[in-house]
């Protein structure tokens, strides 16, 4: 039983909270991907308003379906990109949207109700109902992050800002990544005799678990600035970009500042997240073989392995994407699959904090 559950709470109440945030978790990598849908069918900026509770609803007659069509008629989307466009197909494009708000509510309803449960059948402990405070907090929060988003694309602009599509996109993997961190903190552990931070072996194979998180985070970020300046689109050749493996520094480096580059030109952010990429499986690949050599656990082993395939795997998807010219299926792919890499990373990361790092047999005497 994990030190954060306490000892007053028994397993099976355990085993209900466990299973509560786990389909949270699911409930936000699905809210992730219908939101990289809304994305790529540009139809994010389709509901111009924020209603938190009649939102819920959709139109539901024909007055009401004109009324939401001419509100989107007054945005600089319909002016300047889909002008003339049908009742129908604007329909499709707000279905989308929809969806997504819809989710987010559910996800809020889903989290909140079985939390008031759990506080009032006493079953949290305080370390425990502090963090899922937290967590509610910052869900809370991303409710309005994702207005504060859509705001940005309703007055000056075609799409939303690709700062804001970052910030919002990398709050709800905050918020993934705490719920995974927190379920994994109250899953049932042996004892381990000889923690990983006490081996030098096991001490590097922890930093390195570390610097693979935070990779997996940056790559993230990397990718929704890819996403925002729709930069996916722009060069679609591998593993050559923009006519070389390196692009000319003038071709990366024309805005000024200089560090605007790297958020606001197409070109130095596709060649960032791709750069990263390959920085992200060179390190999984090196840590997976120094796991090995270093003769960590069973179970160390099968989490940088599961690590380094998860980056081939997910490195395949968006060669793949880039090459087709971003279709939705493959690109929905590479986004769930950003969502299963994480995922991995955190398990393992806890695993090398947690486990042995290697067989007693190569412990020196003195640990």
């Amino acid at each position: 039983m994990s030190d954060m559950s306490g000892a007053a709470v028994k397993e099976p109440r355990l085993a209900a909270v466990r299973a509560w945030l786990i389909a949270v978790a699911a409930l936000i990598a699905a809210m992730v991907v219908v939101g990289g849908a809304t994305r790529l069918t540009e139809s994010g900026l389709s509901i111009v308003e924020w209603k938190p509770v009649t939102g819920a609803l959709p139109p539901l007659s024909d007055t009401a379906w004109h009324e939401a069509f001419e509100a989107y008629k007054t945005i600089p989307q319909y002016r300047e990109m889909n002008a003339g466009m049908t009742l129908d197909e604007f329909k499709t494009i707000f279905w989308w949207e929809w969806a997504h708000r819809l989710l987010g509510r559910v996800i809020g309803l889903v989290y909140f109700l079985p939390f008031l449960f759990f506080l009032w059948r006493g079953w949290l402990d305080a370390t425990l109902k502090r963090r899922l405070w937290v967590i509610f907090g910052l869900g809370a929060l991303q409710g309005a992050v994702g207005w504060w988003m859509v705001v940005s694309g309703l007055t000056h602009r075609v799409e939303v800002s690709q700062y804001r599509l970052a910030v919002h996109l990398m709050l709800a993997m905050i918020i993934f990544a705490a719920i995974v961190w927190t379920v994994r903190r109250l899953a049932p552990r042996a004892p381990a005799p000889i923690p990983v931070s006490a081996m030098p072996a096991g001490r590097r194979l922890r930093a390195t678990a570390i610097a693979l998180t935070v990779l997996t985070f940056l790559q993230i970020y990397l990718g929704a600035l890819v996403a925002g300046l729709r930069a996916g689109k722009a060069y679609n050749t591998w593993p050559t970009i923009d006519g070389a493996l390196i692009p000319a520094a003038d071709r990366l480096f024309f805005e000024t500042p200089w560090w605007r580059n790297f958020f606001d030109n197409v070109l130095t952010v596709q060649f960032s997240h791709r750069m990263v990429a390959y920085l992200l499986w060179a390190v999984a690949l090196w840590h997976l073989i120094d796991v090995l050599a270093a003769r960590a656990t069973a179970s160390l082993g099968r989490g940088a392995a599961a690590l380094f395939a998860a980056l081939t795997a997910q490195a395949a998807l968006g060669i793949w994407t880039l090459l087709e010219l971003v279709p939705l299926g493959p690109a929905l792919l590479h986004q769930g699959g950003a969502i299963v890499v994480l995922t991995i990373a955190l398990v393992h990361l806890d695993a090398a904090g947690q486990g042995r790092a290697m067989s007693a047999a190569r412990v020196p005497a003195t640990a």
